[in-house]
C-alpha cells in the first residue's frame, strides 16, 4: 500500500471511531459514503428501467396490432397518439430512447454504478472509495443526465428519433425530421454529462482497487467481482472519451456549420453547403465505444455471477486464474472488433475478414467463462435461492445469445440478417437479458448488505425468476426466426408487405410474453420496496460467504468497520476445504473459510 493510501486509510480509521452527526441531506442526498451512493445508483437505475420497459411495451403493442386503436397511446403520448393511433415518428423515438435508457442508464450506470460502489471498498477492505467527493459528483452527474434524457421526452418537436446509435445525417441535420431538433440536442447534452459521470466513477474505481487494498489482499486474492469491476472501469476510461469526441463533433455539425460527418446533402431538392465529411467516420467512432460497451455492461454481471455461483455451489470457483485471464482477454479483444457492426457500410472486404477473425477470437475467453461456470456447478452442493437461479439464468442466456453472435460476427452470414430482428434477438439475449439477470442476482444476494440485514422474500423471488426466464425466452427466441425470414427492425408496421403476413401471429405471441414479463418485474419491485422496510432480519453472513463485506458491521457506518480493518490470509473461494484430520478443520462444522481466518500450521493455501 502506498504512503498516501496508508495515510488515507488511517484517516478513515479515525473516522470509523468518531462518527459525525449526519443530517438528512448529508446522509441521503449529498452523501460521500459509497454504500449510500450505490443505493442512489440502484434506485435511479430502477426508475429509468421502469421508463425503458414501459416504452418497449408501448411499441410492442404497435407491432402486434398495428391497425388497432389504443386509448393508452392518447393518454401517454398526447398529440403523438391522436385517436389511439401511434404516430410513426414517435415509434422511432420510443425505440431510440428505450435503447439509450436500457444500455446506458440502466445496464451501465445502474449495474456497474451500484455494485462497483457497494462492493469495491467492502471486498478489498477499504474504508471508502479513494475520493468520496468525486464519487458523489459522479452520481449527481448521472442523475442530471437522467433528468435531461427524461425531459427530452416532453419537447414539442419530439425526442431524438435517429435510433440509439444516432447515425448522421439524420441526427446531424436539425431540419431533416422534427425529432432531430431540440430533442436530439438534449440527447447529446445528456450523453456528454453521462460520459463525464462514467469517467469520474471509473477513475475512482481503478485508483481504489490499486491503492486501498487491505493487508494481505494481493491481486490474486481478489474476488472475481472486483476483477470484473476493475477491468470494466479500465475499458470505460479507454473507450468512453471516443464517444464524447463523436458527440462533440456531432454538436458542431448541427450548430456550428462544420462537416465532420456530412457531405453532398440534399434536403427537399436544395443542396446544402456541407462537403468533405463522412457518416461512416461517425460509425467508427460510435462503435469503438459501442462494442466495448457490451462488455462494460456484461463483465460486472459476469463478476457477480462468479461470486454467487461459487458461494451457492459450496465449491471453489473452477479455474480462478483462467477466469481472470479471460476477463483481461475480453477487455483487450473488445477494443478491436467494432467493425463487425459495419459489414454493410461499404467496408473493404479484406478489412471485413480481419474483423471477422477478431470477433470469432473473442468467443474463446467467453467460452472459457461459460465452461468454468458449468464446472463450478457440476457436483456442487447447490443452494437454489433467487440470486443463484438468476446467475444460472445468466449462464444460459450468455451461451444461447453468444452462439448467434458467431453468425453475426461472420461477414458473409451477417449480410443476410443485418438490420433484421435476428440482430435484436442476439444482442437482447447476450447483453440485455444477461446483464439484467446479473443485476437481479446481485440485488437478491447483497440486499442484506445494502439494507442493514433485511432479506428479500424468497418465494416472491422464485415467482419473479420463473416468469421472467420463461418470458424472456418467449420474447427473444422467436425473434431469431422472424429475423431469418427477413423481417426488418425499426418498422412501425409491416402490413404494407404481404410477404410478412404469416409472421403477424409470431409478433402477437412475442408481445403477450413481453407483457407477462413486464408484470413479473412488478413482483420484483413490490418485493424490493416492501423488504427494504419490512424484510425479515437475516444472519450477519446469510449466504455463508468468504468475502470481506460480510465481516463489516450490519448497521451502516461511514468507514465500514468499527475498529481495525480485517487482514486477509487466503483467497476468496475456500469452500468445502476439509483437511485430512477433521480436528484440524479451522471452524468445525463449517464448509467455508472467510478470507480473514489465518492459515493453520499444517494448512496450505489453495493453488488456483
Amino acid at each position: 500500500m502506498s504512503a498516501d493510501a496508508e495515510a488515507l486509510d488511517h484517516g478513515h480509521d479515525d473516522h470509523g471511531h468518531h462518527h459525525h452527526k449526519e443530517t438528512f441531506v448529508t446522509k441521503y442526498i449529498f452523501s460521500t459514503d459509497h454504500k449510500m451512493i450505490s443505493k442512489q445508483y440502484l434506485v435511479t437505475g430502477l426508475i429509468m428501467g421502469i421508463i425503458g420497459i414501459a416504452m418497449s411495451l408501448l411499441f410492442r403493442l404497435q407491432l402486434a396490432w398495428p391497425d388497432h386503436e389504443f386509448t393508452i397511446y392518447e393518454v401517454l403520448l398526447g398529440d403523438w397518439g391522436k385517436d389511439g393511433v401511434m404516430d410513426p415518428n414517435i415509434y422511432l423515438a420510443l425505440i431510440t430512447i428505450h435503447g439509450t435508457i436500457m444500455v446506458f442508464f440502466v445496464l451501465t450506470a445502474g449495474l456497474s454504478g451500484t455494485f462497483s460502489n457497494l462492493l469495491i471498498p467492502l471486498q478489498i477492505g477499504a474504508r471508502d472509495m479513494a475520493s468520496g467527493f468525486l464519487n458523489m459528483i459522479s452520481y449527481w452527474l448521472f442523475f442530471l443526465s437522467s433528468i435531461i434524457m427524461v425531459l427530452s421526452l416532453f419537447v414539442e418537436s419530439g425526442p431524438a428519433a435517429a435510433g440509439w446509435t444516432i447515425y448522421p445525417p439524420l441526427s446531424a441535420l436539425p431540419n431533416s425530421i422534427s425529432a432531430s431538433g431540440m430533442g436530439m440536442t438534449l440527447w447529446l447534452v445528456s450523453m456528454a454529462i453521462f460520459i463525464a459521470s462514467s469517467l469520474l466513477g471509473s477513475l475512482n474505481y481503478v485508483v481504489t482497487v490499486l491503492n486501498l487494498r487491505t493487508k494481505g489482499m494481493t491481486m490474486t486474492r481478489l474476488p472475481l467481482t472486483i476483477w470484473a469491476f476493475f477491468v470494466t472501469a479500465v475499458i470505460g476510461i479507454v473507450s468512453f472519451p471516443v464517444l464524447l469526441s463523436a458527440a462533440l463533433m456531432l454538436i458542431m455539425d448541427r450548430s456550428f456549420g462544420t462537416s465532420f460527418f456530412l457531405s453532398d446533402i440534399y434536403i427537399g431538392g436544395e443542396v446544402l453547403h456541407n462537403s468533405g465529411g463522412s457518416p461512416v467516420l461517425f460509425e467508427h467512432l460510435f462503435w469503438f465505444l459501442g462494442h466495448p460497451e457490451v462488455y462494460i455492461v456484461l463483465l460486472p454481471a459476469l463478476g457477480i455471477t462468479s461470486e454467487i455461483i461459487a458461494t451457492n455451489s459450496r465449491k471453489p470457483i473452477f479455474g480462478y486464474r483462467a477466469m481472470v485471464a479471460s476477463i483481461l482477454a475480453i477487455a483487450f479483444l473488445s477494443t478491436i472488433v467494432w467493425g463487425h457492426h459495419m459489414f454493410i457500410s461499404g467496408m473493404n472486404p479484406f478489412l471485413g475478414s480481419v474483423f471477422t477473425f477478431t470477433t470469432l477470437l473473442i468467443a474463446i475467453p467467453s467460452a472459457v467463462k461459460a465452461f468454468n461456470y458449468i464446472t463450478t456447478l457440476w457436483k456442487g452442493n447447490l443452494q437454489f435461492n433467487p440470486g443463484m437461479l438468476f446467475s444460472i439464468g445468466l449462464v444460459s442466456t450468455f451461451i444461447s445469445g453468444g452462439l448467434t453472435g458467431i453468425i453475426l460476427g461472420d461477414s458473409t452470414l451477417d449480410i443476410n440478417v443485418h438490420d433484421t430482428y435476428f440482430v435484436v434477438a442476439h444482442f437482447h439475449l447476450v447483453m440485455g437479458i444477461s446483464a439484467l439477470y446479473g443485476l437481479f442476482a446481485g440485488v437478491y444476494h447483497w440486499f442484506p448488505k445494502m439494507f442493514e440485514g433485511r432479506m428479500m422474500n424468497k418465494n416472491l423471488g422464485y415467482v419473479h425468476f420463473w416468469v421472467t426466464v420463461i418470458g424472456a425466452y418467449g420474447i427473444f427466441f422467436p425473434m431469431h426466426f422472424i429475423g431469418m425470414a427477413g423481417l426488418p427492425r425499426r418498422y412501425y408496421t409491416n402490413s404494407a408487405f404481404p410477404y410478412f403476413d404469416d409472421l403477424v401471429d409470431v409478433n402477437v405471441a412475442i408481445t403477450i410474453f413481453a407483457f407477462i414479463t413486464g408484470a413479473a418485474q412488478l413482483v420484483f419491485l413490490y418485493n424490493f420496496i416492501h423488504s427494504m422496510f419490512y424484510g425479515k432480519i437475516g444472519a450477519k453472513n446469510p449466504w455463508k460467504s468468504n468475502t470481506l463485506e460480510w465481516t463489516a458491521e450490519v448497521k451502516h457506518i461511514h468507514g465500514n468497520w468499527d475498529g481495525p480493518i480485517p487482514e486477509v490470509h487466503r483467497w476468496s473461494y475456500d469452500y468445502s476445504k476439509l483437511n485430512k484430520d477433521e480436528s484440524d478443520y479451522v471452524i468445525a462444522g463449517q464448509d467455508y473459510l472467510p478470507q480473514h481466518i489465518p492459515l493453520q500450521d499444517n494448512e496450505e493455501e489453495m493453488h488456483h
